[in-house]
């Protein structure tokens, strides 16, 4: 009898290990878990995007990637976690590179999450760090690792091609609107 149970607390912690070992390893989303969408942004965040003409900007692309490896703010490097390829580095870090979780977060959400930083993980705010111009470049870049091609559009509230989307023009935050509106 009691070897029994020895060998069922056995099989037990294998199963617990082997299901932890695959949560961990593989599966879809590369161990990040099950591919959910993230909370929407925050009302000071809601309404503000990429400026609509740099989705096809070469130079704006350039200046996003140039942030995001460290080579124009060395405190800000987000290649450190993320991986100079997009593939994470670092436990917990989200794997840019897989789409299918990606698309799920609108440019706001992308920039809310680099400017705040994400709780209960370890990804901290930037905002001391990067100007929200500079937040937007980060966006377009590490967008361009899961979607390439593609834009936030604001009229249909997801990602589109680059090229066809409408230009529509980016929303303007309250506190920026002209005096007297």
């Amino acid at each position: 009898m009691k070897v029994m149970k020895q060998v069922r607390a056995l099989e037990l912690a294998v199963l617990v290990g082997v299901g932890l070992f695959l949560t961990a390893c593989g599966g879809e989303g590369g161990g990040e878990g099950p591919i959910v969408p993230p909370p929407p942004a925050p009302a000071e965040w809601a309404d503000k995007h990429v400026p609509s003409d740099w989705w096809t900007d070469a130079a704006k692309l350039e200046e996003g990637r140039k942030l995001y490896n460290g080579e124009t703010n060395p405190d800000v490097n987000c290649g450190n976690c993320h991986g100079k390829d997009g593939k994470p580095t670092k436990a917990g870090a989200r794997d840019f590179r897989v789409a299918d979780r990606m698309k799920l977060y609108s440019d706001s959400v992308w920039a809310w999450r680099i400017s705040e930083g994400v709780p209960n993980t370890k990804m901290k705010a930037w905002k001391s760090k990067l100007s929200e111009d500079d937040i937007w470049k980060l966006v377009l870049f590490t967008a361009s690792y899961g979607m390439p091609g593609k834009r936030w559009d604001l009229a249909t509230k997801s990602w589109v091609d680059a090229a066809s989307a409408s230009a529509a023009p980016t929303a303007v935050p309250a506190a920026q609107e002209p005096a007297g509106k």
